[in-house]
């Protein structure tokens, strides 16, 4: 069988298109490159969408938190406290048998006992505590002088926030929130590892990467694989995000634009 036959029959098993059964012997480079890449198809998608729909919770959160009702600021602060506060890890294992309890009394529920909604339910409610908290941050950083123009040019309420504030806050956040959607789509290898089944074998690039690490006895050829494909996409996810982040800088002087750096987090 030719890699090209290969990539035909497992480009998109993960999804699954393809070949029903899994490689048992004989494992070639082409057969680890295909899979584990055919799985990083669910890394993308939950990168993907946590990060779209978690954004529009994170600034909520973030304005919630800085506001003076205190209902909405407590409960602004225990959201971003529990999710930030707790092991995603945990947070998976939890929800997947909250979900589980859920359908059994409302089956209206069933979808989020798979990982392709109960899974990304989380990651929507993670990554936008910890980018709430990185926006509330930015919140406190705007300038004063800025807020002061806005009174003075009569801007006020949802105007003044539109205009001045929220473009502020987003230009002084963007390259921590830059690291955060790094560490999301990193954090997308705990979804099949967690309390979500993988249906069919039908897993991401991590789960295909232990398969083979598994059966062939050898961790050193799967898992560099693995750490490639996401040293590309990181590499892709800077670009993209340090293309933004000029665009939200267009106006300053070159020296003071921020640049976007990587900072390791150790512990998630």
């Amino acid at each position: 069988m030719s890699c090209w036959d290969i990539i035909a029959d497992y480009g998109l098993r993960s999804i699954g298109i393809g070949e029903r059964l899994l490689p048992r012997s004989d494992f070639t480079l082409c057969h680890q490159f295909t899979l584990i890449g055919s799985g990083m198809i669910w890394n993308i998608y939950f990168g993907i969408l946590a990060l779209i729909t978690g954004f529009v919770l994170a600034v909520s959160l973030a304005v919630g938190k800085a506001s003076h009702n205190t209902v909405i600021r407590k409960t602004a602060e225990w959201i971003i406290f529990v999710f930030r506060g707790s092991p995603l890890f945990i947070q998976f294992f939890f929800a997947y048998f909250l979900f589980l309890s859920l359908k059994q009394t409302f089956p209206v529920f069933s979808p989020l006992t798979s990982a392709w909604a109960g899974a990304l339910v989380v990651l929507f409610l993670n990554t936008a505590a910890y980018s709430g908290e990185i926006f509330y941050g930015a919140l406190q950083s705007i300038p004063k002088g800025d807020i002061e123009a806005a009174d003075a040019y009569g801007l006020t309420g949802l105007k003044r926030f539109r205009r001045i504030t929220f473009p502020t806050m987003l230009r002084l956040a963007w390259p921590a929130y830059t690291n955060e959607a790094i560490f999301l789509f990193h954090a997308t290898t705990l979804v099949f590892f967690s309390g979500f089944p993988a249906k069919r074998q039908q897993g991401d690039a991590l789960y295909y990467a232990s398969y083979f690490a598994d059966k062939t006895f050898n961790p050193f050829v799967p898992y560099p694989i693995l750490a490639g494909y996401f040293i590309v996409l990181t590499l892709i996810v800077i670009a993209i995000f340090g293309a933004i982040n000029k665009r939200l800088n267009r106006h300053l002087p070159q020296q003071q634009m921020s640049k976007i750096r990587l900072k390791m987090n150790l512990i998630r």
